[in-house]
């Protein structure tokens, strides 16, 4: 089989669970570090000509990830497009379960690993919080999505998560009260030197991005990860 991935966790569990699967990934697929396959530019402005040229028999695309024109430009090119759409650490356990199944996918331990270390998470401090994934413009953390779940399995109340998107665009003085700023490195970077200026000295906590948005391999040990840095 032949897969082309433009979602970067589930980049790592291809590679993980079928070793040799993968022909092409974006650039933002940096997990494995060493992965020998062809760069196919971002997830959101993707080569379609190259990926076509690979000649996949898949190419694993998702809903918030990826744009719906490309998936359907690729369609059309005769490639079958295998859509995923995790919004919670159980969705998003189960997404993967389908995903190994159509790979037939030989190496599968690293998901069950990945069940129990969410099957019964200890929450931490019961604080609410707001947690910004980009700026300029400001967007934050809302309803429905993986990283929320996360949150709130850890014991954490995202103060926006009764907003009617998914992912608001707010001023930052013009948030409802909370307590503290989760601030990830990714996808924008944020550091104590860029992002906790912006909210008038405030509480804040860097997290690891990857342990809070990505499902995968990453899920293993995501909840001790971040445990550790919002303590």
């Amino acid at each position: 089989m032949r897969v082309v991935s433009l979602v970067p966790s589930l980049t790592e569990a291809i590679a993980v669970s079928r070793p040799g699967a993968l022909v092409g990934a974006t650039d933002w697929c940096v997990r494995p570090a060493d992965l020998p396959v062809t760069r196919v530019r971002g997830t959101k402005n993707p080569d379609l000509a190259a990926i076509a040229a690979l000649r996949p028999d898949l190419v694993v695309v998702n809903e918030e990830e990826n744009r719906r024109a490309d998936a359907e430009a690729l369609t059309r090119l005769g490639v079958e497009v295998f859509v995923t759409d995790g919004r919670s650490v159980d969705g998003a356990l189960g997404e993967l379960d389908r995903l190994l199944a159509r790979l037939d996918a030989p190496h599968r331990e690293w998901l069950e690993q990945a069940r129990r270390a969410w099957a019964d998470t200890a929450a931490g401090p019961a604080w609410r919080v707001v947690v910004p994934v980009w700026q300029r413009p400001w967007v934050f953390l809302g309803a429905d999505t993986y990283a929320g779940d996360v949150l709130r399995r850890l014991g954490l109340v995202n103060v926006l998560a009764d907003q009617p998107e998914r992912y608001p665009r707010l001023d930052p003085g013009a948030l409802p009260a909370y307590d503290v700023v989760v601030l990830p490195d990714e996808p924008y970077r944020f550091t104590a030197a860029d992002g906790p200026q912006a909210f008038a000295g405030r509480p804040y906590r860097l997290v690891d991005g990857q342990s809070l948005t990505w499902y995968g391999p990453a899920m293993i040990g995501a909840a001790a990860r971040l445990r550790a840095q919002l303590a």
